[in-house]
């Protein structure tokens, strides 16, 4: 679009007024000295106000240039920020539990005592499984209901403020991604058709929402889910907490128990979980940051490079009547430096913006990124469109310490 606008505008200028000089530019009191607060500037203060006064279109694209840069570094290391607030939400507040034991069938509530026998276990939290399609109307899902103890330590739930909630006595616990593609509400009744042994159909009521991250997830209180079922007290696994030092010897005893059919230890899930999402950003991330510093150094190099180039001779002219090359310096890259100041908080916003959308677009059955934000992701693009600005204005003020005073003078335009 710029280069098509310059294009138009230069085919349409005729030639004989493309061929007189430039008329001077028009020149009207700025928004201070309209407010009689001139007295708050220095002279180059005034400059620097008026050359941003003079061409405010050029100005705000700038703006929203530096800006649109500093919103491409805050995304690259939002990114981070959401994987680490979903590990610590869903590996660490929620799912506690250092190793995840199931059974090859279902059995007695008895082998608890069995398994925390078992050395290095410190304490243990029996759970129900049932394999479901659950189903409202047209809409379908396969699924576990999880069958928990009231008020677990190592399995807690969570609402979206992520404060610890109970299970009910009755009902179900939905996550909200599985209860927005059931198009269910709390208090309705779904029917849950049972996967496993007689495969009865059940209702049961949706009791709430649980703010899971990852995949989809039904809760139910175990007593409740085997009274649902129809049996006695029996349970599908157990949740371990387990000394540190004792978890290779545990995992290796478990893995050569006929009776356990898995055995998931949390650190490795985590592990696989940091590969699977974490690490397939990394590549993204890095050509995130990689453009956005490209782009921050572009726009204000090019925007410092026109600026030199437009106005060399007001420079030239300055020197001469006696402004020193610090202070004619400071008029071309204070512009420069007002502009990446006020670029800061709008791409701070942008930033957020994308973020935001970027939450709504990652919301799958597989996992939901929140937006969340760390201090550092702002710090990081807020030092690195420093880091670009001061290394343009060096590089500009370079060209000004060898501009031709005699030269420039003689050039017209």
């Amino acid at each position: 679009m710029g280069a098509f606008v310059a294009v138009k505008h230069a085919i349409s200028l005729p030639p004989a007024e493309a061929m007189r000089p430039e008329p001077p530019a028009h020149f009207r009191q700025t928004l201070m000295e309209q407010l009689g607060l001139q007295g708050l500037l220095s002279p180059v203060g005034r400059i620097i106000l008026r050359n941003l006064e003079r061409k405010p279109i050029q100005a705000l694209l700038s703006i929203v240039g530096i800006a649109l840069a500093i919103s491409i570094l805050i995304v690259g290391r939002a990114s981070q920020d959401v994987v680490d607030y979903l590990i610590n939400v869903q590996f660490r507040l929620m799912q506690r539990e250092d190793v995840t034991v199931i059974f090859n069938e279902p059995r007695s509530s008895r082998v608890r005592y069995d398994v925390e026998h078992l050395p290095g276990v410190l304490y243990s939290e029996p759970f129900r499984s049932v394999a479901v399609r659950f189903r409202n109307q047209q809409y379908t899902h396969q699924l576990g209901i999880l069958g928990l103890e009231t008020s677990g330590q190592l399995r807690q739930l969570v609402d979206r403020d992520l404060n610890i909630i109970d299970l009910p006595v009755e009902g179900v616990l939905l996550t909200t991604k599985l209860g927005e593609m059931l198009h269910i509400q709390t208090g309705e009744t779904l029917t849950a058709e049972v996967l496993e042994g007689d495969r009865p159909v059940r209702s049961v009521v949706v009791a709430g929402f649980v703010n899971d991250l990852v995949g989809l997830s039904a809760y139910m209180n175990r007593n409740a889910l085997n009274h649902l079922m129809q049996e006695e007290t029996i349970i599908s696994g157990a949740y371990l907490a387990v000394d540190s030092s004792q978890l290779d010897n545990l995992y290796t005893l478990l893995k050569q128990t006929p009776a356990i059919a898995s055995v998931n230890l949390r650190k490795t899930t985590i592990e696989r979980f940091q590969q699977t999402i974490a690490e397939s950003r990394q590549i993204m991330n890095i050509i995130q940051v990689t453009f956005a510093c490209i782009i921050a150094f572009g726009v204000v190099y090019n925007s410092a490079r026109i600026a030199l180039s437009e106005r060399s001779r007001e420079l030239a002219t300055l020197r001469i009547i006696g402004f020193s090359r610090v202070q004619i310096a400071v008029v071309l890259l204070g512009e420069q430096a007002a502009l990446t100041i006020a670029a800061i908080p709008v791409g701070f916003i942008l930033g957020y913006g994308l973020v935001v959308l970027l939450s709504f677009a990652y919301n799958s059955e597989l996992y939901r990124l929140p937006p969340i934000i760390s201090s550092a992701s702002y710090a990081f693009a807020f030092i690195v469109v420093t880091i670009a600005a001061l290394l343009s204005s060096l590089l500009v003020r370079r060209k000004l310490d060898h501009l031709d005073l005699v030269a420039v003078l003689k050039t017209r335009e």
